[in-house]
C-alpha cells in the first residue's frame, strides 16, 4: 500500500456521509457480480437460492436509491413504477449464473406492478389481465466482452484476447509465482483430505489456490457436513482466501505488463460510452447495468490505481458486490447541463448491498476528491481504456474473425498503453502477424501472376472440408 498515511485519511474522509443536497443524478452505470453459486470445480455451475436473493436485494437497495419516488438519489426523469424500456440498458454473458443474477436483481429494480398494467378487453369481450402480478419483462442483453462463464477455471481464457491470455500465463513462469508455489506447498497439502474427493494430489497447490478456495468457501455455506472438517481452522480458512487473492489478483493486474486487465479496459471504455450517450442524448439513457465475474473487477482495480487507497481492493469481490459511476451535476438539470457543470463519482460495496451495508465513495487515478469533472474522468479513462473493435483487435493482437478487416498497427487503445511493449512499441505477437501478412502478400502475388499467365481459373473451394483452427487455452482454463 502507497503512502500509507495518506490514503488512510482519504479512506477515512471517503467513509463520511456524502451530502446530497443540490445534487441531481443524470446517469448511472453499474457493474455487478453475480451472487452465490455451485462451485467452479463441479460444473455446470448454477445460481442458488441465496445467490438469487443476494442480487434481489441488491437490485432493491439500487431502486430505493436511484428510482422510487422517495429515492435518495433519485434519478432524474426516470420512470418509478413501470419501467420504460428506452431508459434502462442491462447486458451480461451467455452464462446461466449471470444471466439469472441479472434478472433476479431486475426483480428487486422494477417489481411487479399489480394492476397498474392494466387490463385488456379483446374483440371477443375476453378480458386479459398481465400474469404473476404484473412481473415486468426486462430484456437482459449478451455481451461477448468483460468476463465469461463461470463454469471457466479462470475467467480469462473466456477473454479471446491472444495477448492477454499470454501476460496471465506468463505469471507461471515469474518468480513471485515459483516461490510462492514452493513456499505454500506443505500447507496445501495439509489440507488434501479435505478436497482430495474432487482434487487429485497433483491439483492440490497454489497453481489451483482460486477452485480450491472456492469448493470450500461454497462448502462452508452450504455443506451440513465436511470431510476432515477439523482442518479447517480460522488460520486455514484465511490462508486459502488469502492465496486465492493473491493469485486471481497477479492474473488479472501486472503493473508492468497491464494488457493482461483487458476486461478492466474494455469495462472503462463502456463505461465512458454510456454516460456519454446520457450527455448527447439529453438525459434520454439514464441507467446501465451489466453483469460480470470477479475478473473484471480486479482489472479495472489494477487500472484505476484502488489498492492504493484501500488494500481490500487486491481481493476477490465477494458474491452480489457491486461499483457504480453516477454522472451528476449540483446545478439544474434542465436544460441540460454542459459537459463543464457534469462530475462523476465512484462507488463500490463488497457484497450484497442493502439500507445497513451500502456503497461508499472513493477517489480514483491517484486523485483525492470524491467527485470528477466529467473532461478529467473522461481522461483518466481513456490512459487505459481500449472502447473500439480496431483497438481490441490491435490491442490483443488478433487478426481472424471479427479483427480480420483490420490491419495491425504499433498503437492500441487511446494512448498507446494498452499493449505488452518491446523497444520499438510494436508488440512481438503484432510484429508477426504483419510479417506474415508481408509474406502471405508476396506469394499471393506470385500466385496471381502465375494464374494470368498461365491462363488459369480460381475454384470456389468453400464446401470442401478445411482444418478447424484452435487456440490454446489459458492454463488455468485447462483445469
Amino acid at each position: 500500500m502507497l503512502f500509507p498515511q495518506l490514503a488512510a485519511l482519504v479512506l477515512s474522509l471517503s467513509l463520511l456521509p456524502l451530502s446530497h443536497t443540490a445534487e441531481t443524478v443524470l446517469g448511472v452505470y453499474m457493474f455487478h457480480r453475480h451472487g452465490d453459486r455451485t462451485p467452479k470445480s463441479t460444473p455446470p455451475a448454477n445460481l442458488t437460492a441465496l445467490g438469487y436473493s443476494q442480487v434481489y436485494t441488491s437490485g432493491q437497495y439500487y431502486r430505493k436509491r436511484y428510482i422510487a419516488a422517495n429515492a435518495a438519489l433519485k434519478i432524474n426523469g426516470i420512470n418509478t413504477d413501470i419501467v420504460k424500456q428506452s431508459q434502462i440498458a442491462v447486458s451480461a454473458p451467455s452464462d446461466v449464473v449471470l444471466q439469472n443474477s441479472a434478472q433476479a436483481f431486475l426483480q428487486g429494480l422494477y417489481p411487479p406492478v399489480g394492476s397498474a398494467l392494466g387490463t385488456q378487453t379483446l374483440r371477443n369481450g375476453t378480458n386479459v389481465t398481465a400474469p404473476l402480478n404484473g412481473y415486468q419483462l426486462i430484456p437482459v442483453a449478451l455481451v461477448t466482452s468483460g468476463s465469461g462463464s463461470e463454469d471457466n477455471g479462470w475467467l480469462q481464457d473466456a477473454s479471446n484476447c491472444a495477448i492477454a491470455e499470454t501476460s496471465s500465463n506468463n505469471y507461471f513462469s515469474s518468480a513471485e509465482y515459483q516461490a510462492t508455489l514452493a513456499a505454500t506447498n506443505d500447507f496445501y497439502k495439509s489440507i488434501a483430505p479435505v478436497v482430495n474427493r474432487t482434487f487429485t494430489d497433483s491439483r492440490i497447490s497454489y497453481k489451483n489456490a482460486y477452485i480450491i478456495y472456492d469448493l470450500l468457501h461454497v462448502a462452508e455455506i452450504h455443506n451440513a457436513t465436511i470431510q476432515s472438517a477439523d482442518l479447517l481452522t480460522p488460520e486455514t480458512l484465511f490462508q486459502l482466501q488469502t492465496r486465492a487473492d493473491q493469485h486471481e489478483w497477479a492474473l488479472a493486474y501486472n503493473a508492468s505488463d497491464n494488457m493482461r486487465a483487458i476486461g478492466g479496459m474494455t469495462l472503462a471504455a463502456e463505461v465512458v460510452d454510456f454516460l456519454n450517450e446520457t450527455i448527447t442524448s439529453q438525459g434520454k439513457n439514464k441507467i446501465n447495468v451489466q453483469f460480470g465475474a470477479y475478473a473484471s473487477f480486479l482489472s479495472f482495480f489494477g487500472l484505476a490505481g484502488l489498492p492504493a487507497v484501500n488494500p481490500d481492493f487486491y481481493g476477490v469481490t465477494d458474491y452480489a458486490s457491486a461499483m457504480t459511476f453516477e454522472l451528476f451535476t449540483n446545478g439544474p438539470a434542465a436544460p441540460f447541463p454542459a459537459a463543464s457543470d457534469l462530475q462523476v463519482r465512484f462507488l463500490f460495496h463488497n457484497g450484497t448491498t442493502n439500507a445497513t451495508n451500502e456503497p461508499v465513495a472513493y477517489p480514483l487515478f491517484g486523485q483525492s476528491n470524491l467527485a470528477i469533472p466529467w473532461n478529467d474522468f473522461v481522461t483518466g479513462m481513456s490512459k487505459f481504456s481500449v472502447g473500439t473493435t480496431e483497438q481490441w483487435c490491435t490491442a490483443c493482437g488478433n487478426t481472424t474473425g471479427i479483427c480480420a478487416p483490420f490491419p495491425q498497427t504499433p498503437s492500441s487503445g487511446s494512448d498507446g498503453s494498452a499493449r505488452s511493449k518491446q523497444g520499438s512499441g510494436m508488440t512481438n505477437a503484432v510484429a508477426g502477424v504483419i510479417g506474415a501478412f508481408v509474406t502471405l502478400a508476396v506469394i499471393l502475388g506470385i500466385q496471381a501472376l502465375i494464374l494470368l499467365l498461365g491462363g488459369l481459373k480460381v475454384v470456389n473451394k468453400r464446401m470442401l472440408a478445411h482444418p478447424v483452427m484452435q487456440r490454446e487455452s489459458v492454463e488455468l482454463g485447462k483445469m
